[in-house]
């Protein structure tokens, strides 16, 4: 690896840490981020400026504070860099619902997106999405006709939203729709913001088959907005380390498997 990338490199990991320290702690000096992540205060506030940029952190004079849990979560920013290698065992296992031919819908989550960047080994297929990540991983791919989902671009999602994004989801009948949300419990799935719920909903009316890919730090928990039923999804997918009682609640409402994580 050239010096460039592992600069970059050490930075995403520098600035997770950093993350994962002010919202454990709610609020963090900048001396306190120096020394915990060893770099200097220089480089610290270029760090700070970069995370207020992107909309992940709130400085204040004497240091920085964590976003509410609403606007952090749905950052499509930080959740890039969450929980990577169940989402990569999720879009593996995924794949088994996809032949080529098919019509596929991807919703706006960094798990759909894991998914899209496996599709190219599966052959001629047509992809439906409304999440920029996922039409710039598949652009150049021959096989892959991309259909683009307008709307209001959202830069905290990354994506379009909005009523015209809804109409325009309702014109398909798509093979398959994969989609992902905030939280979910056996019965009911959960989303913390409105917009988000009525884009996935219409997702959901436009697919035969329907499938949800979860990570186990979304499950057991819940959000302002009720998104669907666990039995309005034909699969369910789950990784990471979950409660069997649970996963034997969920298996009342809808087929559940466990994606292995290696």
């Amino acid at each position: 690896m050239s010096s460039a990338p592992k600069k970059q490199s050490a930075r995403l990991l520098r600035q997770q840490k950093i993350i994962d320290h002010v919202v454990g702690q709610g609020f963090a000096s900048a001396a306190e981020l120096s020394e915990l992540t060893g770099v200097s205060l220089m480089t610290v506030h270029r760090d700070l400026d970069d995370l207020v940029t992107r909309g992940l952190l709130r400085k204040y004079h004497g240091g920085v504070s964590a976003q509410p849990s609403t606007v952090f979560e749905s950052s499509s920013d930080f959740r890039l860099h969450t929980h990577t290698v169940e989402k990569e065992a999720l879009a593996k296992d995924a794949l088994q619902f996809i032949t080529p031919g098919m019509s596929v819908m991807l919703d706006d989550s960094t798990t759909a997106l894991a998914l899209a960047r496996l599709l190219p080994e599966v052959g001629p297929l047509t992809v439906v999405s409304n999440y920029r990540q996922v039409q710039e991983a598949l652009r150049d791919v021959p096989d892959i006709r991309l259909i683009g989902l307008g709307g209001e671009y959202s830069r905290t999602h990354d994506s379009y939203l909005g009523l015209p994004c809804q109409e325009m989801i309702s014109t398909f009948s798509v093979d398959i729709v994969f989609l992902s949300t905030s939280a979910m419990n056996a019965r009911l799935t959960y989303h913390q913001e409105q917009e988000i719920v009525l884009v996935k909903r219409a997702m959901l009316a436009s697919a035969t088959t329907k499938v949800l890919m979860m990570d186990a730090s979304k499950v057991a928990r819940s959000a302002l907005h009720q998104f669907a039923p666990v039995r309005a999804f034909d699969h369910v997918l789950l990784a990471g380390e979950l409660d069997s009682a649970l996963v034997e609640e969920m298996r009342e409402e809808t087929d559940v498997r466990l994606s292995p994580v290696e």
